[in-house]
């Protein structure tokens, strides 16, 4: 099943817990870090834009690129003032030229599957990017897979609708795959069922390391998400910043 179908109906609200105004501030501080103050952006996986309005605000033109029509348009029915919203898979995009970052949250490199695909997935990347830019992502750690998620069974009940996540992961093939059940009120106060399949893969940073050389860029660091402490074994998420390699810089 596609995801992020029935699902993009309640997507904010389900993820009201997080804390994207923090995020938003810890995402920009590390762009300024590495000297990206000011240019284009591009947030891929982007969903209803949320993060992508946050850097917009922050002083970022911003492109937002997602495979999900039902996500992006809720991103366009918000303040959408200055954003192009391209519907592209990741791992095939393009854009009419380069940009000075590119960013990628809320775990969506896990949802590629494949080694393969995610080293396409950096190439493109090195591609877009101004000679130097940076690209940040995240990732869930295998250990968030192995020991918090596992075979769980997560339940929310509100009143605009009620979900039911049943989580399954193959330690061997490290992929992480999750059925969820969504009961959606409409405007009739009846409730309409959706089901949908989500699947993600767990990688080493040895892995993504690797990943990013193959694919032609520079690995820069890696943090702990939301800290510049180095990933510990226990860490849930951890950010990657990565910086384009192969481009002349101008002058040289």
């Amino acid at each position: 099943m596609q995801a992020y179908t029935g699902f993009a109906q309640v997507y904010d609200l389900f993820m009201d817990n997080v804390p994207y105004e923090e995020w938003g501030r810890y995402l920009t501080g590390l762009l300024q870090e590495y000297g990206v103050e000011h240019g284009i952006v591009l947030d891929l996986g982007c969903g209803t834009g949320k993060m992508t309005r946050l850097l917009g605000r922050a002083g970022y033109d911003m492109i937002g690129v997602d495979n999900s029509q039902e996500m992006l348009g809720i991103a366009m029915d918000k303040d959408a003032e200055g954003i192009l919203y391209l519907c592209q898979d990741m791992r095939a995009f393009e854009l009419y030229g380069t940009v000075a970052a590119v960013v990628s949250v809320c775990d969506s490199m896990n949802y590629i599957l494949e080694e393969e695909e995610l080293e396409q997935v950096f190439r493109l990347v090195n591609n877009y990017l101004d000679p130097g830019g940076i690209f940040i992502f995240d990732l869930n750690t295998l250990f968030k897979y192995e020991a918090l998620l596992g075979d769980a069974v997560i339940c929310e009940n509100r009143d605009e609708g009620s979900f039911i996540w049943e989580n399954y992961y193959d330690s061997e093939e490290r992929l992480n795959e999750y059925d969820l059940t969504l009961f959606i009120r409409e405007d009739s106060g009846l409730y309409r069922k959706y089901e949908e399949t989500h699947c993600q893969r767990g990688y080493s940073l040895e892995q993504v390391q690797t990943l990013l050389a193959q694919a032609g860029m520079e690995f820069v660091t890696a943090y702990d998400a939301f800290t510049k402490e180095a990933p510990r074994q226990e860490s849930e998420r951890v950010y990657v910043i990565a910086r384009e390699k192969g481009k002349e810089l101008p002058g040289f």
